[in-house]
């Protein structure tokens, strides 16, 4: 991909905060499989095994 101005970057919506966010070289092979914006968000989707906090 070439240089390109932040606003000319493909978007998506995150599946679980439902926030916009766009494409990142990390994610360039693929791209079309990705639909959370964070780890964060994709480690809360729902139907995910809870981890166990200790305390």
């Amino acid at each position: 991909m070439k240089m390109r101005k932040k606003s000319q970057l493909p978007q998506k919506i995150c599946a679980c905060c439902g926030l916009p966010f766009v494409w990142r070289k990390k994610w360039e092979r693929d791209w079309e499989q990705v639909r959370y914006c964070s780890e964060r968000c994709r480690r809360s989707q729902p139907g995910a095994p809870a981890r166990p906090t200790s305390g």
